[in-house]
This record gives structure tokens, C-alpha cells and sequence, in this order.
């Protein structure tokens, strides 16, 4: 995948949405049943995300801009034939505009090709995936490594210079994960040695348990100073393996998504960090892309960004900016923008915890 080509600066206030909202009442001409329709196909992966935030929030601002629009939602459950058949289904359906998120993002072009020699826009959402795309919004990957790469280094403290890591990469079949390994070696390379690294099968945190139980084998417990984990399911097989070796203290290990089980185990010491992104805004992006295509507009003022795929040029983007989440800024993020409320942390197990890192009601 070629390097985002940044165009121009991100801002969601900038988002210009006159042209759906004007363009709205008109909905109902596209299909000429009286509505459109959105389909809406996420890929199951080893978070929470799709069902608690994606999914809803999608949704949501589709009816908000479009009163006429109707959403078909498919989950595949991490099954790259689940969702070729669910593509294919939505296709011959013959709904206006597809959001996906690939299982695997190679994979995908063939459906993709489908889809447009249909007729069908399709907005790439959160992975890039191959084939004519229209549209594309995720976070700016190689941020997100970047800033994993300098959370880790901050909290192996002394051990920042020369030090052993444990990196465990995500799945090689979604391109973000190569994203993210180049953002975190741009940072990590030159400052510690690599002992391991992983490429985690199907972003699976049972396959980070074997790896990093590997990892411990082959390095022996006291000579790992740090672990990178992609993301806070990772994160979860890479602890659990550590507690199994009886590991003590635990190494700092990093993690993305915000998961709630991320956020506690942050608070209780287990995991430095996870990488945070205001779902609510690549949500809408999404949905403004998909309304304004399904209206037979250009992306313009949504999109000001570009990004090359190995397969296309120039396709319109929005690429958002990560923020990094440590016990210290909880209360600035996830609970102040209403992701979790202090009680969904605070559970008894945490209480304690919740209350030496000042969460409280």
C-alpha cells in the first residue's frame, strides 16, 4: 500500500454537509421504491467496536441526513466467503452505496469490481480496501503506530535505550496493520532491539497468546522490557500469557481501540496504553460520504484528503487523528465524550484502582 498522500489538513468542522442535507428530499428517486438504501458491511473483528459503536453510530447519521435512507447490515464474523456472499446479495439487491470494511483487503477487490460494474459506489471504512473505491475514512494509520512506538519507549523508562521488545503486529491480510508497524518502527527502530515479532493471524488474541508465550520461551521472562501490541485484543493475549509465565512486574504493553476491558486493565497497571479514536467521527464521515454518493454528488468538501491504494489512485478520503489514552487523560476522552460512563469502568473488581487513578463519580 503507497503512503497516504496528504492534501490537506483534517477538520471535522470543516465537513460541509449542505449539499446531502439540500439534497435529501430527493432520496426517494434513486431506487424508485420510495427510498434509499445503504448497505453497511463491518467484518466482525476481535473487538467490541462493530456492534457497540460502528454499527449504531453509522446508522444514526444516516437518518439524520436522510430521513428516505434505509440501512442493510451484514456482519461476517471474520469469514472472507461470508462476506462475499454478503456483498454479492447486497449488489443484486441492488442497493445504492456499499460502506465496507474488508476481512481481508485484498480479497475484496473482486467484489468491489462487482459492485462498481453494478453501478455502486463503495466507501472503504477503517480498511482500504482494493479495487475501484469511491471513498475511504480511517484514522491516520502510521499516527497510530507513531504514537504507540512513543508511549512505549516513555514507559520503558532507562530500558528506552537498548532494551528488548516483544512487537506483536496485526493481521497481514488488513493493510492498517502494516500501517501501523511502519508508524511504530519509524519510532522504535535505532532505540531498542526487536527480540520477536509477530504478525497475528486473524487479529486473533488467542494467536497473540501463543506467540507471545513463544516469545517468552525463546527470550526467557526478565530479557522482555516492553511488548507493542496493535490493538487491546492483542494487548489481552499478550497479558495473559505474561500472568501464565508468572511475570512480575509486568512490562508496559500498548494497545488500540479503547476497548472497556482495555481501559480497566490501564487503570489497574496491567496495560500502559491504548490508542483512542473518536469512533463517532469516522462514523460520520462514513455516512456523509455514503449520502452524498447515493445522491450522484463528488465528495468535495467531505473528503480533503487523497490515498492510493495498490490498485487505485487519488481516492477521496478523510483521515482522522489518534489520541493516546493513559490512566492519565481517561477522564478527558472516553468518559467526556461519552464512550463510557465512570460506573462501566469503575466496576467493583476496579474500584479500588478507580479511585488511586481519581476516577470517581
Amino acid at each position: 500500500m503507497k503512503l497516504y498522500l496528504r492534501r490537506a489538513a483534517v477538520s471535522v468542522a470543516a465537513v460541509s454537509l449542505a449539499v446531502v442535507l439540500a439534497s435529501c428530499g430527493n432520496a426517494g428517486n434513486t431506487s424508485g421504491t420510495g427510498g434509499v438504501t445503504i448497505g453497511l458491511l463491518l467484518p466482525g473483528a476481535g473487538t467490541p467496536r462493530a456492534e457497540q459503536f460502528d454499527r449504531p453510530l453509522i446508522e444514526k447519521k444516516i437518518k439524520d441526513l436522510c430521513g428516505d435512507c434505509t440501512v442493510e447490515y451484514a456482519n461476517a464474523k471474520e469469514d472472507v466467503a461470508t462476506q462475499h456472499q454478503q456483498i454479492h446479495s447486497m449488489v443484486t439487491k441492488g442497493v445504492e452505496v456499499l460502506i465496507l470494511d474488508p476481512v481481508d483487503a485484498k480479497v475484496a477487490r473482486s467484489s468491489v469490481e462487482t459492485a462498481d460494474r453494478a453501478g455502486i459506489p463503495v466507501v472503504a471504512y477503517d480498511r482500504l480496501a482494493t479495487g475501484p473505491i469511491s471513498g475511504y475514512v480511517s484514522f491516520d494509520g502510521e499516527k497510530v503506530g507513531e504514537i504507540q512506538g512513543r508511549a512505549l519507549l516513555k514507559a520503558m523508562g532507562d530500558k528506552a535505550d537498548g532494551g528488548q521488545i516483544v512487537m506483536m503486529n496485526g493481521s497481514s491480510a488488513d493493510p492498517n496493520s502494516a500501517a501501523f508497524k511502519r508508524g511504530a518502527l519509524s519510532v522504535l527502530q535505532g532505540k531498542v532491539k526487536i527480540g520477536k515479532a509477530y504478525d497475528t493471524v486473524e487479529w486473533n488474541p488467542d494467536n497473540a497468546h501463543i506467540n507471545m508465550s513463544g516469545a517468552i520461551s525463546a527470550l526467557g521472562a526478565d530479557n522482555i522490557d516492553g511488548v507493542y501490541s496493535a490493538n487491546d485484543g492483542l494487548a489481552g493475549g499478550v497479558i495473559s500469557a505474561l500472568r501464565a509465565a508468572k511475570v512480575s512486574p509486568l512490562p508496559p504493553v500498548t494497545g488500540q481501540d479503547a476497548d472497556i476491558t482495555a481501559v480497566q486493565r490501564i487503570v489497574s497497571g496491567e496495560q500502559y496504553m491504548t490508542v483512542y479514536k473518536p469512533f463517532k467521527l469516522e462514523a460520520d464521515a462514513a455516512a456523509e460520504m455514503a449520502v452524498a454518493l447515493a445522491q450522484g454528488e463528488q465528495l468535495g468538501d467531505i473528503a480533503p484528503d487523497m490515498v492510493d491504494s495498490p490498485t487505485t489512485d487519488d481516492i477521496p478520503a478523510v483521515l482522522l487523528t489518534p489520541i493516546s489514552l493513559t490512566a492519565d487523560n481517561i477522564k478527558d476522552t472516553v468518559v467526556k465524550d461519552g464512550m463510557y460512563t465512570i460506573d462501566q469502568i469503575c466496576t467493583p473488581k476496579y474500584k479500588a484502582a478507580c479511585e488511586r487513578a481519581g476516577l470517581t463519580t
